[in-house]
């Protein structure tokens, strides 16, 4: 046996030995370069390139030290990182169909439109205005005057026997024997009337019979701020079959306020006697206009009705009526209803529109306006320029209110109801001479829909000294068709033509 200790190299054995370590040398290195993995490049690196020295990890495998794991890599099998970038790997996702998520788009609001510029109005919280949008801003007033006169000629030469948009066979007049079983509306016809006008109140009554009551029989309620005589009541009673009603105005609703500066008042009146207005000094006239704006319709004797048609002395009706208009206001769903249409004095009523606009612009009071409200009718400066001028925009068109045939539940309904109470609080039926007539009309202008709620009664003939409404009809009979007024320079008062403008093609459809 050869051991080290005894062991001789010979020359021979040396040359021997060299050439086999030199091919046992390139087969290791040929063996570690068929081998892909780091730590192997990095030992092949190592023998290639003594003077380089790889980077080795210090971190224990998974499972290192524990029996439950894999079984521990050898010490010359440890990572080995070289100082190279990590081979990025793609990121594969799971061959699934992806999620579809709708296109969010963002929120487009609408384009608000200027409805004030196109159409002549704006609604808006604490932002309600109107403006009059002309279709010839430069016409004269002459010239604003016959273009209105041959539309409103035009329209009265139409016939106007009756409405066409209800069936009239439904509302006929009962037979005469049948009168008392007559299935009336809930109306009755009103006349605010003092005693001394007895006569001119018995003209009245005795047209208003034969051309239409004595078919119906609808009861009257005579109103009045003092007692009715003995001799009224008798004569009242006399003309008619139907019952009658004779009413004393409660103080509250009829007197002035006490509130009312007498001072103010008194220069006030001066002021509008001295530019000839009517009744500027009458306190009664005053009192009067005050109580059919905003006090008639909560007399406790009134409340039983829905409907009224109010009668004035001295008037006179040229239509035999054979048809209910209660129950053609009730079945059509129209609210009131008109015969004359003027323009109102407009120094009476300077500040009634910019007081109506102050009420509008408040809390959210724009809400009352209906947006299909008669505002170019109210807010028209063509024909008679100074008055919308004086009336700070107000037109001053109105519906002649010693004829109106209406829903009593439209004053007493919530947008009228404040309405009146801001009016109220100004005191400008006193320190003005704010009438009935315009105030009724600037409401129905504004809160109710002008073309379904709103009636001309075009068939009915009727003159209140000097204006008229003469309509082309078999039923009318002592009335010119088309005639408006007893003089001819009074023609331009007349406010129909923009009416019949405003309302447009709806009329047709009614007359």
């Amino acid at each position: 046996m050869i051991t080290l200790k005894n062991f001789r190299f010979s020359r021979r054995t040396i040359i021997f030995l060299i050439p086999v370590n030199l091919v046992f040398l390139f087969f290791v290195l040929l063996y570690l370069e068929s081998i892909p993995s780091q730590h192997t490049k990095a030992l092949t690196s190592y023998f290639k390139t003594p003077n380089t020295s790889p980077t080795f990890s210090t971190t224990p495998p998974p499972h290192a030290g524990t029996d439950s794991g894999p079984e521990s890599k050898p010490e010359s099998e440890l990572e080995v990182k070289p100082d190279i970038e990590p081979e990025v790997k793609p990121d594969v996702k799971p061959d699934v169909e992806p999620e579809i998520k709708p296109e969010v788009k963002p929120e487009v609001k609408p384009e608000v439109k200027d409805t004030l510029e196109e159409y002549g109005f704006r609604i808006q919280p604490n932002d309600v205005q109107f403006k009059y949008i002309s279709d010839d801003p430069s016409i004269s007033k002459e010239d604003a005057f016959l273009k209105n006169e041959k539309i409103y000629l035009a329209e009265m030469a139409k016939d106007a026997s009756e409405p066409k948009d209800f069936n009239m066979h439904t509302i006929r007049p009962p037979p005469v024997d049948k009168i008392d079983d007559y299935d009336r509306v809930s109306a009755t016809i009103v006349s605010l009337v003092r005693n001394q006008e007895i006569d001119s109140i018995t003209y009245t009554i005795k047209q208003f019979e034969t051309k239409f009551n004595s078919k119906f029989q609808y009861p009257y309620t005579f109103l009045n701020n003092d007692q009715f005589s003995e001799e009224f009541k008798e004569r009242m009673l006399s003309l008619t079959n139907a019952q009658c009603e004779f009413v004393v105005i409660p103080a509250e609703l009829w007197d002035k306020p006490d509130w009312i500066d007498k001072e103010r008042e008194t220069t006030a009146m001066k002021a509008l006697a001295d530019l000839n207005i009517p009744y500027a000094r009458m306190a009664s006239y005053h009192n009067m206009c005050r109580f059919y704006s905003g006090k008639f319709y909560n007399v406790p004797e009134l409340q039983k009705y829905k409907y009224y048609w109010r009668i004035e002395p001295d008037v006179q009706f040229f239509t035999d009526m054979n048809y209910d208009p209660f129950k053609y206001l009730q079945n059509t769903g129209k609210k009131y209803g008109f015969t004359v249409n003027i323009y109102d004095i407009d120094e009476t009523v300077e500040t009634l529109w910019p007081e109506t606009l102050d009420f509008l612009n408040k809390d959210d009071n724009y809400k009352y306006v209906n947006p299909k409200g008669a505002f170019q009718w109210l807010t028209y400066n063509e024909q008679l320029p100074k008055k919308a001028k004086v009336a700070n925009g107000y037109s001053c068109c109105h519906f002649w209110s010693n004829f109106e045939i209406a829903d009593l539940d439209f004053y007493r309904g919530e947008a009228y109801t404040k309405w009146m109470d801001h009016l109220e609080q100004t005191g400008k039926f006193y320190y003005e001479r704010w009438g009935d007539a315009p105030v009724h009309s600037v409401a129905v202008g504004l809160f109710l829909d002008s073309e379904k709620e709103v009636h001309w009664f075009k068939d009915i003939g009727y003159v209140h000294n000097p204006y008229y409404n003469c309509p082309t009809s078999p039923f009318v009979e002592g009335c010119e068709a088309g005639k408006f007024c007893n003089f001819a320079h009074g023609n331009d008062q007349n406010c129909m033509a923009t009416w019949i403008n405003q309302v447009g093609d709806s009329l047709k459809k009614v007359w």
